[in-house]
């Protein structure tokens, strides 16, 4: 029976690892750090397509779609570690960025066997969210050829969804069945089809353009501050004050009053020091301009209650 896996360059084994049970482990460290070396510049190949991908998501989020990862092992938790980081960060709804893993949450801490071999189920993932025409879904697979991932992505394009392709190999099925196909080539892995290496740091830089820059389009920053953030702990707060100081200039003392007058909001601080309202009035000031911070900073105090 042939291997349809054994051609797959992520699958090889590297004559220069093949003696790492035998080396010390400081130079075992330093091949892998040689290896990882590598990672970035393979990404670096692949960002017109990275871009061109987030363009899109962004266009159907800005619409009011939702944004989807599916995969499985490795990249499902990859997929799931992207998505639920989005909501700390940029105080995204849970709903809005969703990571779908092959065996469910269960499969996030120890392996479902079989889970990735089932294309329905990967069908039925995505059904059973009503992914519809203004998602978008983003299939992640080294091989690029994994079932469940497959399955989704297949739904995902029945329905209308946007359909972007995350492999670490060259011609995948994946990608034929995308949009938008993203190949980051890696090579072998260090431990030979161990694509928990290369091929999930790769995995992990995309998904990390992906998230950022769609949160960046979207205005859930203000510059490189992440203005959305949610303040949950005392060193949120600390860094709320500081975004709030660095935006406006503001005294510690008057950034901690105006933070803790509009209940911790960054933006809602900041047009309260700027443009001297009060909590509501600055709130409604920002609802006026989509919710956006500079355009707001840029509006009048117009919004003044009566």
């Amino acid at each position: 029976m042939t291997d349809p896996l054994a051609g797959l360059s992520t699958e090889q084994g590297d004559p220069r690892y093949s003696r790492i049970d035998r080396l010390p482990t400081e130079e075992v460290a330093r091949l892998m750090n040689a290896a990882d070396a590598t990672v970035p510049a393979a990404v670096a190949v692949a960002i017109p397509e990275i871009s061109a991908a987030v363009d899109a998501v962004v266009a159907r989020m800005g619409a009011g779609g939702r944004l989807f990862y599916a995969g499985a092992g490795t990249s499902g938790r990859l997929a799931v570690l992207d998505a639920s980081e989005c909501p700390p960060t940029f105080g995204t709804a849970p709903e809005l960025v969703q990571g779908v893993i092959a065996g469910g949450e269960v499969a996030l801490t120890r392996a479902v066997e079989g889970a990735e071999d089932d294309a329905a189920a990967g069908a039925a993932a995505i059904a059973g969210r009503q992914v519809g025409a203004l998602d978008s879904v983003v299939g992640i697979s080294a091989s690029g050829r994994t079932p469940f991932v497959l399955g989704a992505l297949a739904e995902a394009g029945r329905r209308g969804a946007l359909t972007v392709a995350l492999s670490c190999n060259a011609g995948t099925p994946l990608s034929g069945a995308a949009l938008h196909p993203i190949e980051v080539l890696v090579g072998p892995e260090v431990v030979a089809g161990s694509t928990r290496l290369k091929a999930g740091t790769a995995q992990k830089l995309v998904l990390n353009m992906i998230s950022t820059i769609a949160m960046v389009r979207l205005g859930r920053t203000h510059g490189n501050s992440m203005v959305e953030m949610p303040v949950t702990n005392s060193k949120l707060a600390g860094r709320a004050a500081r975004m709030v100081g660095d935006i406006t200039g503001a005294s510690p003392s008057a950034v901690r009053s105006a933070l803790e007058a509009a209940g911790w909001r960054v933006k809602v601080a900041v047009l309260m020091i700027e443009q001297g309202l009060g909590p509501g009035d600055a709130l409604a000031l920002l609802k006026r301009h989509g919710d956006s911070l500079e355009a707001a900073r840029r509006a009048p105090g117009d919004a003044r209650e009566a």
